[in-house]
């Protein structure tokens, strides 16, 4: 009988085997859930629409960098070409280090400029900037 595990004396000697049955079945439920709620996760656009009883911007919370229908960059009253703004940008945050950075662009610029402008405060290491709009009116 000692072939089998057991004692001189009748008891069961303790074994040091793996449940494998539990662990896959734990493993399966786990799978299942991930399964279940990836696609969920997953989408959705981070947007913060602008609202009409949003309080008006203040000059001195923060940055603000503009962008008029040409395509020309201004930040606060200064303009800049694009690469002197990618130049200029993360010495004035590091100097200024503002609160908020905000940027406004005219509707009819080119959707490549505005993401060029974001790349860059991006890269610079601003990564919440807020985007102005205008209030709509009721009734448009």
């Amino acid at each position: 009988m000692h072939g089998l595990g057991f004692r001189h004396n009748g008891e069961l000697r303790p074994t040091a085997d793996i449940n494998v049955t539990s662990l896959v079945d734990v493993a399966f439920v786990l799978l299942i859930i991930f399964m279940i709620t990836a696609p969920i996760m997953q989408g959705g656009v981070d947007v913060q629409l602008p609202r009409a009883e949003a309080r008006p911007l203040q000059p001195k919370e923060g940055l603000v960098v503009s962008i008029d229908r040409r395509g020309q960059i201004f930040v606060d009253e200064t303009g800049l070409a694009l690469d002197d703004f990618r130049a200029a940008f993360p010495a004035m945050v590091s100097a200024r280090q503002p609160t908020g950075v905000y940027l406004r662009a005219d509707s009819r610029v080119n959707y490549g400029v505005v993401v060029r402008v974001l790349a860059i405060m991006r890269a610079s290491g601003i990564g919440d900037v807020g985007l102005v709009a205008e209030a709509e009116e009721i009734g448009r």
